[in-house]
């Protein structure tokens, strides 16, 4: 299907366009004249061809009348044109790199943007197959494989404007801050001397726009954590995506501190102050719009300040249950325990389980008009205008458990305590309880009935834990399948692997993770929780005694129908929802009855 016989630069036509359409008996009769007319019409347009027939709102005969999107058609196009379709992840685009070897005006020009380059191969994203001018000018510079891929225009059109400004602002800064990379290196015997000497202006215009850049960026591919990492020579910006850490770039150590130095400032943070720990928080918007809060914390490393952001979108707390990942059974229970009118909830699991968002989604149903509801926490993860939130200060004197003796004086129906640390905390969680309040609050520990031993061995009385505790429920995220994914048969081992030693029966299928353009090629989009509910049972208090085992607690609490962290995943892998590497993953935990 390729032309290669065409010599000169020759731009995609709309009208051949449209016959290949009809060729391969894509659209109706009646579409196929609308894209005529609207052709016609597009005759002194610079759009390209694609974006034209995308604005057609043409529908395809073999999806049942489905709306063809501009990356629908640059897909079939693609595979017409015998030509590798590109979909673009910024992720894996070194920006330094490609944006070395044309202008932004030249690439521009002829609407092409490099994408991978190496000593022996250069490959070139484009939305014009027949205009190849460009390579014999690339020829001359590099003397590597030139490839060509095809890639929807307006995604050329948009990155070739990111990366090129994102570059320039990283060039403009590295002109201005007057070090060499000699000039960069630093050890943990110079940590001290980080506040004396500022390599750049924080608010220099290009570091400016290199933070505006990171944080849209960011929000772009659906971060939940932002790593900025010194390292001796450069430092690493690492984004967390559905819960793994991917390397997104590498900045000269003078930008890099000129970088950390702006997001302390916006963050409300001593600038100055790089030897100790520091806390901040921004409130911004993305590029639509949308309110987003992110959360600071600076750490001093032997080779600078290591700075890490959490991102806190506010629409988590408007989810409902199901869409945090409880069924039915799970819903019923924690509603039960949540609807109490006095008693302790906690919700236990390791840092990025989820736990806050489940709290704080709890709490926001539960914080109504007739009811007080106050929190203390450690930092205040969001603001919440329906709570009254506490912030921990302990250089004051303002711990966990004063925070909870304040708010025993302030008329509270339910209190949220961050974190149950020590004895004093848990003292006061429990008084708080005794006396007619509902507690909720969270412990790191790796099953539910783990915090039961864990509470005792803080010095919890048992008789008081037996008397105040509602119920515990550990927690995990998994990872969601993408749309994209495909059904295979099932692996019966693995499978009894995954549910042993319960009798489930196998799924007739599952699915396995495939990759497209939307997961970013990884197969996923997202995640949902898991859940592991013990509920406070007479039977079970009668075993919550001093020195009681866990397995002994696990056992009972299963009997009577706790039903662990991976038979929750393997229920959302028979409903194809995610994978069984991925359950066995999170919850490595096999359960011995």
């Amino acid at each position: 299907m390729r032309e290669e016989s065409k010599t000169e630069d020759q731009k995609l036509d709309i009208h051949q366009v449209i016959v290949w359409l009809e060729d391969d008996d894509i659209l109706s009769t009646t579409d196929l004249e609308k894209c005529r007319q609207y052709a016609q019409a597009g005759i002194n347009s610079h759009k390209h061809p694609l974006k034209i027939l995308a604005e057609c709102e043409l529908a395809d005969k073999s999806m049942l009348g489905k709306l063809i999107t501009q990356e629908d058609l640059t897909q079939w196009l693609a595979k017409k044109l015998a030509m590798f379709y590109y979909y673009f992840d910024p992720l894996r685009i070194d920006v330094a790199k490609v944006t070395t070897l044309f202008s932004k005006a030249y690439a521009s020009n002829y609407n092409i943007l490099p994408i991978k380059i190496s000593d022996d191969e250069i490959v070139v994203a484009t939305a014009e197959p027949w205009v190849q001018s460009w390579k014999q000018d690339l020829a001359k510079m590099h003397s590597g494989q030139i490839h060509c891929v095809f890639a929807n225009p307006d995604e050329i059109k948009r990155y070739l404007n990111e990366f090129y400004n994102f570059s320039s602002s990283l060039k403009g800064a590295g002109s201005q801050s007057g070090q060499n990379d000699n000039n960069a290196v630093q050890n943990f015997e110079q940590l001290l001397e980080l506040s004396k000497n500022a390599d750049l202006d924080a608010n220099n215009q290009h570091i400016v726009n290199l933070v505006n850049w990171l944080l849209q960026f960011a929000f772009d591919q659906r971060a939940s954590d932002i790593h900025i990492e010194p390292r001796r020579q450069q430092g690493n910006v690492r984004f967390r995506i559905d819960g793994i850490l991917h390397q997104v770039y590498q900045l000269p150590k003078p930008i890099l501190n000129a970088v950390l130095s702006r997001l302390k400032i916006i963050g409300r943070m001593n600038i100055a102050e790089k030897r100790l720990p520091q806390d901040g928080r921004i409130k911004t918007q993305s590029i639509s719009g949308k309110e987003i809060e992110l959360r600071l914390s600076t750490m001093p490393t032997a080779f600078g300040e290591k700075l890490v952001m959490r991102i806190f979108d506010p629409e988590v707390l408007l989810r409902n249950y199901e869409q945090l990942g409880f069924n039915k059974q799970e819903l019923k229970i924690w509603n039960q325990m949540t609807s109490q009118s006095h008693g302790i909830i906690l919700v236990t699991g390791p840092t990025g389980s989820g736990k806050t968002t489940t709290l704080y989604s709890t709490l926001k149903r539960l914080a109504t008009p007739e009811i007080n509801l106050c929190t203390v926490e450690d930092p205040i993860e969001q603001i919440e205008p329906s709570f009254n939130q506490m912030q921990v200060h302990a250089g004051i004197g303002l711990d966990f458990a004063s925070g909870i003796r304040t708010l025993m004086r302030q008329d509270p129906d339910i209190i949220m305590v961050g974190e149950i640390r020590d004895m004093e905390t848990a003292e006061m969680a429990v008084q708080a309880s005794l006396t007619g309040h509902l507690v909720f609050s969270t412990l790191h520990t790796n099953n539910a009935p783990a915090a039961v031993t864990r509470l005792l061995n803080i010095g919890v009385p048992a008789y008081l834990i037996q008397q105040t505790l509602l119920g515990i429920m550990a927690q995990r995220l998994i990872r969601v399948l993408c749309h994209c994914k495909t059904a295979i048969t099932v692996d019966e081992a693995q499978w009894q692997a995954l549910v042993a030693p319960f009798k489930v029966a196998t799924p007739k299928k599952i699915y396995q993770a495939v990759g497209c353009k939307e997961c970013r090629n990884t197969g996923f989009a997202g995640r949902i929780g898991i859940y592991e509910i013990f509920e406070n049972s007479p039977s079970l208090q009668r075993i919550i005694v001093e020195g009681c085992d866990i397995a002994t607690l696990q056992k009972q609490a299963i009997k009577e129908g706790m039903r662990p962290l991976r038979l929750s995943g393997a229920e959302k892998v028979a409903a194809g929802i995610t994978t069984i590497e991925e359950v066995m993953r999170v919850a490595p935990e096999r359960i011995d009855l």
